[in-house]
């Protein structure tokens, strides 16, 4: 029996018959899209009863995906390791959007003096007015953390795109080196906004390549009411040791993040590629929600010699994010849905962005449609809009040729 859906919205999209991974297997659905919500899913809708325009797609070559979810990008470039000239450049709207990814979250770096916290809201702001979500972290790698109303709680209560704090740096050359109490008062901090703000709180952690490796995590925690959770620590994969570290971690409770953006350098003496890591993870018997990857888009990619020297740096890339999920599934034999949980549902989660990473009536209307032959991006839907079709930009930012 068919379904007949009225609406009176400004703009409907009905995808027909696409297989749907939400990110768990659905089967052939139909999903339709109301400006900017999943208005419905389930079979054989027709809105022939509509009295508005209706674009209809053709979804059975496709997998539908939720929007994907990147937990760490630099909107506003990062680095600077190498002196002035080598500051990266900001990212661009369909830098995120040809690569699936329709919600981002914007952090600072090592510099927190030329590139600043106003920067960075200003640019998730242009961002989101060009078509995608934007969050934003406050702070940096350093303790004390820089903020914009004077402290952590004050930036998660007052301001609405900040969800968490970081990327505070540990065991890492760059760091600020900090103390155990210091740890302790900016998780304390970002609980209290998270908690007065109905946001995260979240304490996302750079991780260096340090003898410490999480050490400095557990000592926070310990004789304290803060929980791993509230940790989340990025470049699990930068190293064999730190891999290791992670995934004992994940078993402890706490969930963990692989970078996807990398150089040949870096794998070659030691880094764990991301898809490699999430194949390895998993298997390991870590749970789908607890592993997460992430771009580090934008940022800079430092080169450094055993005595800290750098010998050069590459940029990240935000579609690094895609083709490291891809490369799981292709080469490494990853379950297609657990491959798409952790740059969908498993991000948006310790992110507490409960209305994005799943494909539901009510959320976010933001989807990809992959080939289902080669697994390739077709079209790119954020907020109701069709942004990429055909792997073709519709839309571009501001400021692209």
């Amino acid at each position: 029996m068919k379904q007949v859906l009225n609406a009176n919205l400004h703009a409907i999209i009905l995808i027909k018959n696409a297989e749907v991974l939400s990110p768990q297997p659905l089967g052939k659905l139909d999903v339709v899209i109301a400006c900017s919500s999943i208005a419905a899913v389930g079979k054989d809708f027709n809105l022939a009863g509509s009295n508005l325009p209706v674009t209809v797609i053709d979804g059975n070559e496709f997998y539908l995906t939720p929007g994907f979810v990147d937990s760490l990008v630099h909107f506003i470039g990062g680095g600077g390791e190498g002196g002035f000239a080598t500051r990266t450049p900001e990212m661009q709207l369909t830098d995120a959007t040809l690569g699936g990814v329709t919600t981002a979250i914007g952090v600072l770096g090592t510099d927190a003096t030329t590139r600043t916290l106003t920067n960075l809201l200003a640019k998730a702001h242009a961002l989101d007015i060009e078509g995608i979500s934007t969050y934003c972290h406050t702070g940096s790698y350093e303790i004390p953390c820089r903020t914009l109303t004077g402290n952590i709680t004050d930036d998660l209560i007052l301001i609405d795109k900040f969800i968490g704090v970081g990327e505070i740096a540990i065991s890492d050359h760059r760091s600020s080196q900090p103390t155990t109490d210091e740890i302790r008062k900016v998780a304390a901090a970002a609980r209290i906004g998270g908690i007065l703000a109905g946001k995260s709180g979240i304490v996302s952690v750079h991780m260096g390549a340090g003898e410490r490796i999480l050490q400095p995590v557990y000592q926070a925690v310990a004789g304290t009411e803060l929980k791993l959770k509230q940790f989340y620590p990025t470049h699990m994969n930068r190293n064999r040791r730190v891999f290791e570290a992670g995934l004992e971690f994940a078993t402890k409770g706490g969930v963990i993040d692989f970078t996807t953006s990398t150089t040949e350098f870096d794998l070659k003496h030691g880094e764990v590629a991301a898809a490699a890591a999430l194949a390895e993870a998993l298997a390991f018997g870590i749970k789908p929600m607890q592993l997460t990857l992430s771009s580090d888009g934008n940022a800079s990619l430092p080169i450094y010699n055993d005595d800290g020297d750098l010998l050069g740096l590459q940029v990240g890339t935000v579609q690094s994010l895609y083709q490291s999920a891809r490369e799981a599934i292709t080469q490494h034999k990853v379950n297609i849905a657990d491959a798409i949980c952790s740059i969908t549902a498993a991000p948006a989660a310790i992110l507490g962005l409960t209305r994005k990473g799943r494909v539901a009536t009510n959320l976010d209307a933001d989807v990809v449609l992959l080939r289902r032959d080669n697994l390739q991006i077709d079209t790119v839907i954020a907020k109701g809009q069709i942004l990429v079709q055909q792997g073709k930009a519709l839309v571009k930012g501001t400021f692209e040729r």
